[in-house]
């Protein structure tokens, strides 16, 4: 952890030496078991996904969520290689077979700066106040203490769950029993697109195009530097960026590419990556910017209008404030016009260091509900 700034500013700032994983990690060697709610648990399989489906949207119904996923939202769970689902989630089933709680603890691959678990999962509201939500959340706990300590990695390490402002306070109160403190705090923005989009004009070399899956690579290079500076955010692996795309909407996405950088500047800059630095030696495109949209019909009758969800945005930091990501973010605006869509959505975070709220607040976007990341620093 950081350690606070010294009295003497023109002194050196203590070094914090950080305990080894395995021990700040704490893992237990066993897992504790899961007995509540007379419930059958066992991992969850392929084949648990139209049931976890189920599951799922009814949970979000009960706690008031602003959204439903599909079946290809649930399918992706259990396609990513980093994932080993028979030991890192379970189901638990009545005596009728029907799912009624499930856990997943899930890593990200790529963590270079805080290596990080993410605890999902849900108790149906017909089985809730039995002890099943607190006994799984212990089990999350202890695995993903377990993923953490196997990690090998010698940086700050982070046990991570989200929750809606709408989610029943018993939730969060028992977040808080176990520890987890609110850390993050994330509006959910949208902008009526009955109201004109603006014009973007771009300076010199800088152009917006249509996504492709040729720029694609070059687009999560642009992703791992713009979020750099951001809290909590880690680079994207090649897998881990491609992954989950089902409700990927590339027609309603666009890049801004710079055809003429200025390459000399970006090579000599050390925060410019390796694969960066030799897209430019090679004058391959150089993506600077993105705005990256989802289509989510599910969610359009919860929500009660139709809409085009902008998953990321983002703009290289040797890019800020030559208006790249308003114009990304307006031709995704016209683009889900153009599709009938009646608002144009998006999630920030709200202590966002580009100035991110400014941006949306000025282009008319405005909050209509919002969520929290709570977490364990380890």
């Amino acid at each position: 952890m950081p350690s606070s700034p010294p009295a003497d500013p023109a002194a050196p700032a203590p070094v914090t030496t950080l305990a080894p994983i395995a021990e700040r990690a704490a893992a237990p060697a066993t897992l504790p078991s899961v007995t509540a709610g007379d419930l059958t648990w066992r991992p969850a399989t392929a084949d648990d996904a139209h049931a976890l489906l189920t599951l799922k949207n009814e949970i979000a119904e009960a706690d008031a969520e602003p959204y439903r996923e599909t079946i290809a939202e649930v399918q992706d769970l259990f396609t990513a290689s980093w994932r080993d689902l028979a030991t890192d989630s379970l189901v638990g089933a009545d005596a009728d077979g029907t799912l009624r709680a499930w856990a997943l603890v899930d890593t990200a691959p790529g963590d270079v700066r805080t290596v990080r678990t993410f605890l999902l999962g849900g108790v149906h509201p017909t089985h809730r106040g039995r002890g099943i939500g607190r006994e799984l959340l212990a089990w999350e706990i202890a695995r993903g203490r377990q993923l953490l300590a196997a990690s090998g990695k010698e940086i700050p390490a982070r046990i991570t769950l989200y929750a809606e402002d709408t989610d029943p306070e018993a939730k969060t109160h028992l977040y808080e029993r176990f520890g987890f403190v609110a850390r993050r705090f994330y509006s959910d923005l949208r902008r009526d697109l009955a109201e004109p989009v603006p014009e973007v004009s771009l300076e010199g070399s800088l152009r917006v195009v249509p996504w492709s899956a040729e720029l694609d690579e070059a687009t999560r290079l642009a992703h791992n530097d713009a979020f750099r500076d951001h809290w909590g955010s880690e680079p994207r692996s090649a897998e881990s960026w491609t992954h989950g795309r089902s409700e990927f909407a590339p027609q309603w996405s666009f890049l801004v590419v710079d055809d003429a950088p200025d390459a000399d500047t970006l090579l000599a800059d050390p925060h410019t990556d390796p694969s960066t630095a030799a897209a430019l030696r090679a004058g391959e495109p150089l993506v600077v910017g993105y705005q990256l949209a989802g289509r989510y019909d599910e969610d359009f009758p919860v929500r009660g209008y139709t809409f085009g969800y902008t998953e990321l945005l983002g703009v290289r930091r040797s890019y800020r404030g030559h208006r790249v990501a308003v114009a990304a973010l307006a031709a995704g605006m016209r683009a889900f016009a153009a599709d009938g869509m009646q608002y144009a959505v998006l999630d920030v975070d709200t202590e966002n260091p580009s100035g991110a709220h400014g941006l949306y607040a000025s282009l008319g976007y405005t909050k209509v509900s919002g969520s929290r990341m709570y977490s364990i620093e380890l």
